[in-house]
């Protein structure tokens, strides 16, 4: 079975919910996760998914405990060619910056070569006040790829 890094932007804690079902839904399925509160370059493997979970901040900003990583990768610019990953956006469309603050950190992943493992989802908490719910449903329908 697959190793899955699970990497957090949370402002309220939110999206550490939906971490964590990822989570649990992944490991009954025999897969090893880690959920990372606090990613740091060093500790990810680059031959695990990479599921980033990730809500936006103020004006479409990344939540303040994956800044860090963000910069990080900026900073660096390491190559991240075997990384794949998925995203899971957490947002409010009532906001114009709806879901924008992940999507700076996927640019940075991009410029960095790592590839997309499948299409990303942007959760809207206006029509899915359960985001867990529809982030498991996006799981369930790629995960036997892993």
């Amino acid at each position: 079975m697959a190793k899955v890094e699970i990497l957090v932007g949370t402002t309220l804690g939110g999206t550490e919910y939906v971490a964590d079902e990822i989570s649990d839904q992944l490991s009954d399925l025999g897969h090893e996760t880690l959920i990372h509160l606090t990613p740091n370059l060093d500790e990810l493997s680059k031959d695990s998914l990479w599921i980033i979970v990730s809500s936006t901040h103020g004006a479409g900003d990344l939540p303040d405990n994956i800044v860090p990583f963000f910069e990080e990768i900026q900073a660096q610019k390491p190559d991240l060619s075997a990384v794949k990953y998925a995203l899971c956006a957490i947002g409010d469309s009532s906001y114009d910056t709806f879901c924008q603050g992940p999507e700076k950190l996927i640019g940075q992943l991009d410029l960095c070569s790592a590839q997309v493992f499948v299409d990303k989802i942007q959760i809207d908490v206006q029509y899915n006040p359960i985001a867990e719910e529809a982030a498991l449903s996006w799981l369930s329908e790629w995960q036997a790829k892993i």
